[in-house]
């Protein structure tokens, strides 16, 4: 028997973890796939690596060459590596004690980028291709400008092939190549691109060649001049708008003009050297690094100096640069983490596929309207929620906890070199973001597989976008990083970017053989912002999803609270047709039906009262959509069900019964009047009727994978039912309703037939001994023998319960109903028990006689001589019906005109019956709904 206090928050959030366990359970092994699922995944990344580093890390052109040399009689040898023997591709992966010295370069323009002169106007040399390299000046003293200007380039170009090094260090070297991530190789002088001498003044067509270096690191390079040109800019403001045009940037001609650097000489005189060098920083190499850069700035510095000193001492005074170099290497080998690099596409898919799951279950309980039964047997929104949320999220941590040991054990940098606390909050914090979102996608899907294949769409979709398309744009530093932000926003970005970053330290620290990304380069890495995005995303998606959850479990609009309060008196209103309809139906109002409703108010005044159900002239209107007026589906119900009886509702499809039970069951509100059940109001305190509640659905709605006994185990847990208790109500209902032997109850119900569900579903609807029931047509699908044996469960049941029962089965109705109700577009038309009724609406009797036809007329007139008022309702092929007045005959006289008539006529078949309670309800529904079409 269930206890009289509504079971608490921890009691259903308890009954609702435990069915998720068992549930669980029976998964077990489709947990253990989905969770190989990372391991699979993360084979597949090692394998690639592995192929990776036999094919390209590994190969001999990707290490320092070898050669073997005999060194014993035996001709054999000893294989020997070093710079000697490798090429010159090999040679940068050798032991490097003694870097080659390279001589310090600038970055010029390409010829045809160059600005020409002052104005930017002369084209003709961007025709030829031999445009002038320019360099601009400014500052407080035009004359001294003037004079460091020509002390920067020389005007001849003396070669000293004895100390080439100081030689080129003399003159101003330029190359059109940007730096190199490391100085080992001058990506300048490797490169088969010209090395220009910018002098002020070229002779036509002159060159030089010179060798640089030991073999295999040994470069001859031709040299050719380049024609230098300073300009003087009034202002340090023009020379910003000239110089920052932008790397590979026209003017509104389409011209580019790129500049070499710009000297802003400020206060410069001979006692104060104060000079501003200001060059286009654009150029970078395709990391997006700025170092290598940096490695063609020196010289510009070291160019001003030396005119600077030979403006304050002489012509001949030098402080050269001479060389630069790198700092002496040991051996290195090819050291490329492939792994890591395509790690984050493949780590965005084996997140996602955690979004399908979870999905597809919350569509689930949808689609099999379980959430419904739940909520009709006393399961609170928060228990659900709670539990549901934590039982979503514990399987996602294990999932994402399991991926970063398979990761790490299988030995993938992309989890070893980073920070595993950043791995672990970043996944946490996603994960609930995720969780929150299929929440919220679960409103908008009623069937599984549509869901199941939008959500694989969603998850491959972000994968293949955010490789092909977002990780382009971060890497493109043209495009504008707010639209980053923006793009991050879709949660299949922001979860691509985190695991980008991921990646690309840990490509980095492979690289370098250093750590990867640690907590204090999250600012660096943009790490924060994607926490921030997914915090706010998960804050609320979460709450959207909770607030549409209750509008829809409601059946309110969700945006109800945008609509005008005042609508209703700006609308139309049409009293004199409202007036008319409750004027006729008054009017035509039955005497037993009048009887129910005051009866009603009656009890209404009364303080206390024994029966369980009263209804208070209820509606339920459904607001008109898309031009189609408001339908209303219950109208005005009064009705009073006392404790132990079973009260029958009957009616066509379509006539409000469903909306009535809805409502009796806090599926949806009243549109007015009230419902009270043991006395509590259904508005108000539904919480604590749920607990005195059952219910029998249409259709089963049950967990193919659960047992009989673990349905009822979780039911009766929400009926507060605990303990010894517990397991004495589940023995019983199984026991009542025949699922207790032969090992029924402990089968998964997916196996169960048609009659066995339904019985279970009884049995779960009377778990706990409620004090209400209802039952939509319970006996559906069985077969006469199991519908019998459940007639008798139902009728044990209503000594203590009352129960509301929808049937279309009028001997059902019969054996099981103490009292009737027909209910006809939302009204009940009649109400009182199956012999009134038929005696009501049945007065007449039905004859039936089958004749040759030639004789039909014969028979006519034989019945007209019995009853004149007797109505012909049925004929075919010699059969005829007769609907006779109970009043204007007796039976005896039937049986003798009949008697008499098989003398004269060949009669094959005759009967006469009474009316049945199927004829009553057939008449009632019939003039109802003639009520309804007049009205």
């Amino acid at each position: 028997m269930a206890d009289s206090d509504p079971a608490s928050f921890l009691t259903q959030a308890n009954a609702i973890l435990r069915k998720n366990l068992t549930y669980q359970k029976r998964n077990v092994w489709s947990n253990v796939r989905l969770i190989m699922i990372p391991f699979y995944l993360c084979l597949v990344l090692v394998g690639i690596q592995a192929l990776f580093d036999s094919q390209v890390s590994n190969s001999l052109d990707n290490q320092c060459g070898c050669k073997c040399i005999h060194k014993t009689r035996d001709e054999t040898c000893q294989m020997v590596c070093g710079v000697e023997y490798s090429t010159r591709d090999q040679a940068v992966f050798c032991a490097i004690p003694n870097p080659q010295p390279w001589p310090p370069l600038i970055l010029i323009p390409l010829p045809r980028n160059r600005v020409v002169d002052a104005n930017l106007t002369n084209v003709s040399c961007k025709q030829r291709n031999n445009c002038p390299v320019t360099i601009l000046f400014t500052g407080n003293n035009q004359s001294l400008g003037a004079t460091l200007s020509r002390n920067l380039f020389r005007r001849s170009f003396p070669m000293n092939y004895s100390d080439l090094l100081f030689s080129l260090a003399d003159n101003v070297l330029a190359t059109t190549y940007k730096g190199s991530p490391t100085n080992y190789l001058d990506a300048g002088i490797v490169s088969d691109r010209f090395i220009y001498n910018i002098q002020s003044r070229c002779t036509p067509n002159s060159k030089v060649s010179f060798s640089l270096g030991q073999s295999p690191l040994n470069f001859t390079k031709e040299m050719r001049c380049g024609q230098g040109l300073n300009l003087w800019i009034n202002s340090s403001r023009e020379i910003n708008d000239d110089i920052f045009k932008g790397y590979l940037k026209g003017n509104s001609e389409g011209m580019i003009n790129e500049i070499v650097a710009a000297y802003d000489l400020l206060d410069t005189n001979r006692t104060n050297f104060n000079v501003n060098i200001w060059y286009n920083a654009t150029y970078q190499d395709d990391s997006g690094n700025m170092p290598p850069k940096l490695l063609r700035v020196p010289r510009l510095v070291s160019l001003m100096s030396n005119a600077y000193l030979q403006y304050l001492k002489s012509p001949r005074t030098r402080m050269l640069l001479e060389f630069v170099k790198e700092m002496p290497k040991p051996e290195t080998k090819l050291r490329l983490d492939i792994a890591s690099l395509i790690g984050a596409v493949f780590f965005t898919w084996v997140i996602l596929l955690l979004f399908p799951v979870i999905l597809t279950s919350l569509v689930y309980e949808k689609q099999q309207r379980l959430r419904i039964i739940m909520k009709m047997h006393g399961l609170g929104d928060g228990p659900y929620w709670m539990i549901t949320y934590t039982y979503f999220l514990a399987i996602s941590t294990s999932y994402v906890i399991c991926l970063m040991i398979f990761g790490s054990a299988i030995g993938l940098n992309f989890f070893r070199l980073n920070d595993y606390s950043i791995h672990f909050v970043f996944y946490f914090l996603y994960i609930n973001l995720q969780i929150s979102l299929a929440f919220l996608a679960s409103s908008a899907f009623s069937n599984v597989e549509t869901a199941s294949v939008v959500a694989y769409i969603y998850v491959f979709g972000s994968g293949l976008l955010g490789w092909l398309l977002f990780q382009f744009l971060i890497e493109e530093l043209s495009f504008p990083r707010r639209w980053i932000f923006v793009m991050e926003l879709y949660p299949g970005f922001s979860l691509f970017r985190g695991l980008y970053e991921f990646a690309q330290y840990a490509f980095q620290g492979s690289l370098t053989r250093r750590q990867g990304m640690k907590w204090k380069d999250i600012s660096d890495s943009s790490m924060d912002k994607v926490f921030y995005i997914i915090i706010v995303e998960w804050f609320f998606s979460l709450i959207a999803a909770y607030y549409i959850d209750k509008m829809s479990s409601s059946g309110k609009d969700l945006l109800f609270f945008l609509k005008n309060p005042f609508n209703k008196y700006l609308l139309p209103q049409r009293p004199s047709l409202q007036k008319q309809v409750s004027a006729v139906s008054v009017e035509m109002e039955k005497l037993d039906v009048t009887q129910e409703s005051e009866k009603v108010q009656k009890l209404m005044r009364a303080q206390r009262t024994s029966h369980a159900i009263v209804c208070n002239t209820m509606k339920k209107v459904y607001p008109g959509r898309d031009g189609n007026p408001p339908k209303m589906a219950v109208r005005g119900l009064s009705l009073a069900v006392p404790s132990g009886e079973c009260f029958g509702m009957l009616g066509p499809n379509g006539a409000g019964k469903t909306s009535f039970i809805n409502m009796m069951t806090g599926l949806v509100k009243p549109t007015s009047g009230s419902a009270f059940v043991q006395g509590l109001d259904i508005c108000t305190d539904m919480d604590r009727v749920y607990t005195s509640m059952g219910v029998c659905p249409q259709h089963d709605l049950l967990w193919e994978t659960l047992s009989g006994r673990e349905h009822l185990f979780f039911y009766g847990r929400l009926k507060n039912l605990k303990d010894s208790k517990l397991d004495q109500a589940v023995e019983e209902s199984l026991k009542s309703v025949n699922l207790l032997h032969g090992g029924v109850a402990d089968k998964p119900a997916g196996k169960y037939s048609g009659g066995m569900k339904r019985r279970l579903s009884v049995a779960i609807s009377l778990i706990g001994s409620p004090k209400v029931v209802y039952m939509d047509e319970p006996s559906t699908g069985l077969d006469p023998a199991s519908r019998m044996n459940l007639w008798t469960v139902i009728k044990r049941a209503k000594t203590n319960t009352a129960i509301i029962l929808t049937t279309h089965s009028m001997e059902e109705a019969e054996f099981l109903c103490d009292r009737l109700g027909i209910f006809v577009d939302g009204r009940l038309q009649c109400i009182g028990n199956p012999k009134e009724l038929k005696g009501r609406y049945g007065g007449s009797y039905v004859l039936t006689m089958t004749t040759a036809s030639e004789h039909e007329k014969d028979v006519e007139v034989l019945v007209q001589d019995v009853s004149p008022n007797a109505k012909k309702i049925y004929n075919i092929a010699g059969t005829q019906k007769f609907e006779i007045p109970k009043e204007e005959v007796r039976i005896s006289e039937v049986f003798q005109a009949v008697e008499k008539a098989k003398s004269t006529l060949k009669v094959f078949a005759w009967g006469l019956a009474d009316t049945t309670l199927e004829d009553v309800f057939i008449k009632v529904a019939r003039s109802g709904q003639a009520f309804n079409v007049f009205s």
